[in-house]
């Protein structure tokens, strides 16, 4: 028997993605310039029947043409204000090519810890600094920024 209440509440409306920080054996960082965002790690929204794991390796593909695998959960970021949650991972390439997409209009291997200057938005930056420094693992970040990235956790 179903609760009247429970069927008159409203849908869901947190947004889940994932997104990875791939670093090569010359710790050089998988950066993807977005249209909307600038240079960022690679990511986005988790598809229905998907884990956030397998999004985030799915992302990486679609938006570098890097295949990976996934050394680690690093964390969580979640942003208050506008219900999403951004789970973060640590990468490694196995393979592919670079690549552009709708969603990145350019891809590249930069050389840390320099890299970081590139990245567009400082939540972004902090996600990257959070990701690459183990000791921190796992991390929740929770947020209501004030300045709202576009399609963004």
């Amino acid at each position: 028997m179903h609760s009247t209440a429970l069927n008159s509440l409203p849908p869901p409306t947190h947004t889940l993605s994932a997104a990875a920080v791939v670093v090569n054996d010359q710790n050089e960082i998988l950066l993807v310039r977005s249209p909307r965002r600038g240079w960022e790690m690679p990511g986005g929204q988790v598809e229905r029947g998907e884990t956030p794991h397998e999004a985030a390796v799915r992302e990486v593909l679609e938006e570098s043409g890097i295949e990976i695998t996934i050394l680690g959960f690093s964390g969580v970021f979640h942003n208050v204000g506008n219900d999403r949650s951004n789970f973060l991972f640590l990468a490694s390439p196995t393979g592919g090519e670079l690549r552009t997409s709708e969603e990145s209009i350019e891809v590249g291997w930069f050389k840390l810890p320099g890299a970081l200057d590139m990245v567009t938005f400082p939540s972004f930056r902090q996600r990257i600094e959070l990701c690459l420094d183990r000791s921190c693992w796992p991390f929740l970040v929770q947020c209501n920024p004030s300045a709202t990235v576009p399609g963004a956790a």
